[in-house]
């Protein structure tokens, strides 16, 4: 069974996330080891870990080898074509704090950076959007707790992207899957957290960004899971697929986008030449 953090009696801090930054991104070609560097050894930071309440963030990356991992292969939903976004990064905001940070700092940030010339125009989004957590399943009866996943050092990611059926709404959507598919993932799986998202209130309206932020965050029916893995993320395919095909069959969601990464070797180009 899945165990949330309140049964495993280890979710006594004060401190949660209440939504994430996840922006999904391309260089251009010819320009890999350029963006890699200027996002992380800049753009990581300026634009997003030192403002206030974002208190983690790590980088993920889909080689070649991964996108062609992909399913569906004919839905461009989230990323257009379905094998665009080779960088993804992830962020995490205090609950309680999202406005603070993305209507009062981050908006204003990014176009003072851009102002000073530290923007990166060889790059092209493919989904940037702002979610609200909605809760986490676990594999193990005492594990990471979502807040520190990022830290963690995790070998790898999958983000499952799903569009509930039948008038469910997000929340609904995850409910079910953790009562009745879930577990099943979860069980003898490198997977050791499955966290779930929605995305959050204004995300399809227009935005005074200087970028395209890419295809549309969805509506009240999106769930975005992250699936951390504790190992080969190539071994956790198998069951995922198990996963999706199952919700689809039982007709609870429809699946837009599976897509697995490797993290990123911090201050290194690993990778970097195996994007296409």
């Amino acid at each position: 069974m899945p165990y949330p953090l309140e049964v495993a009696g280890i979710d006594d801090y004060g401190m949660k996330v209440g939504s994430m930054l996840l922006t999904l991104v391309d260089p251009s070609r010819g320009f890999e080891a350029a963006y890699n560097r200027w996002y992380e050894r800049d753009h990581f930071y300026a634009g997003c870990m030192i403002g206030p309440f974002l208190f983690a963030g790590s980088r993920w990356v889909a080689t070649r080898e991964l996108k062609d991992a992909r399913w569906p292969r004919d839905d461009e939903t989230v990323a257009s074509p379905p094998d665009a976004g080779s960088y993804v990064a992830i962020y995490w905001v205090e609950r309680g704090h999202h406005a603070d940070h993305f209507d009062v700092w981050a908006r204003h940030q990014v176009r003072e950076l851009y102002a000073q010339g530290r923007g990166f125009a060889e790059r092209r989004h493919t989904h940037t959007v702002l979610y609200d957590y909605l809760g986490s399943a676990y594999r193990d009866p005492d594990p990471v707790p979502v807040e520190l996943a990022l830290d963690h050092g995790y070998d790898g990611l999958v983000i499952v992207w799903f569009d509930a059926r039948g008038g469910r709404d997000a929340r609904a959507l995850q409910a079910e899957l953790e009562r009745s598919h879930v577990p099943t993932l979860l069980d003898g799986s490198p997977i050791e957290i499955v966290s779930s998202w929605t995305p959050s209130a204004g995300e399809n309206d227009p935005r005074d960004v200087p970028m395209d932020l890419g295809t549309k965050a969805g509506g009240p029916e999106r769930l975005c899971q992250l699936c951390f893995v504790g190992g080969g993320v190539r071994d956790a395919l198998a069951s995922l697929r198990a996963y999706t095909d199952a919700v689809a069959t039982a007709d609870l969601a429809t699946v837009r986008l599976v897509a697995p990464f490797f993290r990123t070797v911090v201050g290194t180009d690993t990778y970097v030449d195996q994007l296409w």
